[in-house]
């Protein structure tokens, strides 16, 4: 099952928690990074889908 955008943001707030954590470290960081951007990939096609969504309502 895809997780929700709500889901994707909640798992990015915590990578970026983690992250800003001084005991985290470069490479756990950085692995912590690459997540974070799969994840905001992921929520860029959720609301681009959303965008088209609502404009095609918009027309009818």
């Amino acid at each position: 099952m895809e997780k929700t955008y709500e889901d994707l943001i909640t798992e990015l707030r915590e990578l970026v928690r983690k992250i800003e954590d001084p005991d985290t470290s470069l490479d756990e960081s950085m692995s912590l990074y690459e997540r974070g951007a799969v994840l905001i990939k992921k929520c860029e096609e959720i609301l681009d889908r959303a965008e088209m969504k609502v404009t095609e309502l918009g027309r009818d």
